[in-house]
């Protein structure tokens, strides 16, 4: 799915915007992620075996709230009409802002479980008739398409297919440096800052399709 220049530099943003969101929610948790699964499975096995139950009940309830979000955006993309990252996207804003909020209000619990359910939609954003798409907010996947690439262009393939895939983990990393310098800053009010760039990506995206 990386495989234009505009692909790639969506894929980037959006990877960059997880990474920044995880950020926060990391310092703000305490360790566990909004975007980050894998982690937070690891964190569910760990407090089961320490029989820390809040903890594992806390890593459970991230990583079922992450699924309801990707099914949601699954559903999105599998409705009516053609087109449908920007619904996705700004689906994903639309969250986002929630979460702003209800961190003003008072509420940041609910205002993390909104980030969490908008972390699961934005992988929904580069899926095709319902496949699995590509993932935007972990790189695990590609950083294994990095060396497998890599090794490919050693032997003789394309000699920059890798590239691609080492600029979405540049951009997560970048995102949650962002992310963490901000929440130092401004506490989990730096949220508005994603949503707004949420919201920046779904008008770019309507725009640059319609032409």
């Amino acid at each position: 799915m990386l495989d234009s220049r505009r692909n790639v530099s969506l894929a980037c943003a959006l990877s960059a915007l997880a990474g920044y969101v995880d950020g926060i929610g990391y310092l703000h948790l305490g360790g566990l992620f909004v975007s980050f699964m894998s982690g937070n499975s690891t964190r569910l096995g760990v407090s089961l075996a320490e029989e820390n139950w809040w903890n594992a009940a806390a890593a459970l309830g991230l990583i079922v709230l992450f699924v309801i979000g990707a099914a949601a955006g699954s559903l999105i993309v599998l409705g009516r009409g053609a087109n449908r990252q920007p619904w996705v996207l700004l689906a994903e804003a639309g969250l986002l802002v929630l979460a702003a909020l209800y961190n003003h209000i008072g509420l940041p619990n609910v205002a993390i479980a909104a980030i969490v359910l908008a972390m699961g939609l934005e992988n929904a954003v580069f899926q095709i008739d319902g496949g699995a798409g590509l993932g935007l907010t972990y790189v695990t996947g590609a950083l294994v398409k990095v060396g497998q690439l890599a090794a490919t262009a050693l032997s003789g393939g394309a000699r920059w297919a890798w590239a691609p895939n080492l600029l979405l983990w540049a951009a997560l990393v970048t995102g949650s440096v962002c992310g963490a310098l901000a929440y130092q800053w401004i506490n989990l009010t730096a949220i508005w800052f994603a949503a707004g760039c949420a919201l920046a990506l779904s008008g770019i995206v309507a725009a640059t399709t319609h032409q």
